[in-house]
């Protein structure tokens, strides 16, 4: 069965880790991620977008988690991620979601208030787990863009009133990091973090961990980060790897093949970000 983020990312706070949350596509990314998991006995989320849900379809995703749920014997989350739309949410929690993240970054305060309010009083009744933002995180995610200029990072007074007044599970903060590529290394405000997270009492969730130092995710989780978000770093291998196996076999046509050396080298970095986040071994 697939669970919700509640028990997962709670004991990540408490034992000082974080729960890795990987962007999936299809059965492969999936399958990918959860015999990594599984080998390194880590609870994960499989996190997708709306235009993977669009490309995918919500049913076949349900689906293949939940079959993978009974196949394997750790915690598996199955998460909305980036989703303005409310009417959406509330169609794919239906449908078998167990975890959402309602993102009115873009909006007013209040609205963002008045929106997340509104997913997490449907959400919570059906024992789905809410994830909101606030701050603007730069860069591309899905087909929203936001700009340099236009990225803002979490007040943390806002962030004490934000969570009293929606009642959500967790809370992505900006704290410096970035969707997609970084031109270069980024700064993450790491006294901002520690003032949110002794403010703040529910877990904390970085974006845009892709391509940002390895010390610099360490020191996140020391400081109360609990849910890593990673996508970028697992797409680039994978069509590296299938581009290189057709490059060395020119004829090929068998997908069961030609998909296994993108699959391989994917699977690298799936145990690698496990690692890093400290969950290895915390499977409940």
């Amino acid at each position: 069965m697939i669970v919700s983020t509640e028990n997962m990312l709670i004991d990540a706070k408490n034992r000082g880790y974080a729960v890795p949350a990987f962007n999936i596509h299809n059965l492969e990314t999936i399958q990918v991620v959860l015999e990594a998991a599984k080998e390194l006995k880590s609870p994960v989320i499989l996190a997708a977008t709306p235009s993977t849900v669009k490309y995918a379809e919500p049913e076949y995703l349900v689906a293949i988690g939940n079959a993978a749920s009974k196949k394997y014997n750790i915690p598996i989350a199955l998460h909305l991620d980036h989703f303005r739309q409310v009417d959406l949410i509330k169609k794919y929690i239906d449908i078998g979601f167990s975890s959402a993240m309602i993102d009115a970054s873009h909006e007013e305060f209040e609205e963002n208030i008045n929106k997340t309010k509104e997913i997490v009083k449907f959400a919570h009744k059906k024992g789905v787990t809410v994830e909101a933002e606030l701050g603007k995180l730069g860069g591309k995610e899905d087909n929203v863009i936001v700009s340099e200029k236009d990225s803002m990072f979490t007040n943390p007074k806002d962030a004490v009133e934000f969570v009293k007044r929606t009642n959500i599970d967790s809370l992505a903060v900006a704290i410096g990091t970035a969707h997609g590529l970084y031109k270069t290394e980024p700064k993450l405000d790491f006294e901002r973090l520690e003032n949110i997270n002794s403010i703040v009492d529910i877990p904390l969730v970085l974006h845009g961990a892709s391509g940002v130092p390895n010390d610099s995710i360490r020191k996140s989780i020391k400081l109360g980060i609990c849910k890593v978000n990673i996508a970028t770093e697992l797409k680039i291998p994978f069509s590296d790897g299938v581009k290189k196996y057709f490059i060395d076999n020119p004829r090929a046509n068998d997908p069961r093949k030609y998909m296994l050396p993108g699959k391989a080298a994917m699977k690298e970095i799936v145990m690698e970000k496990i690692k890093l986040c400290g969950s290895n071994g915390k499977a409940l």
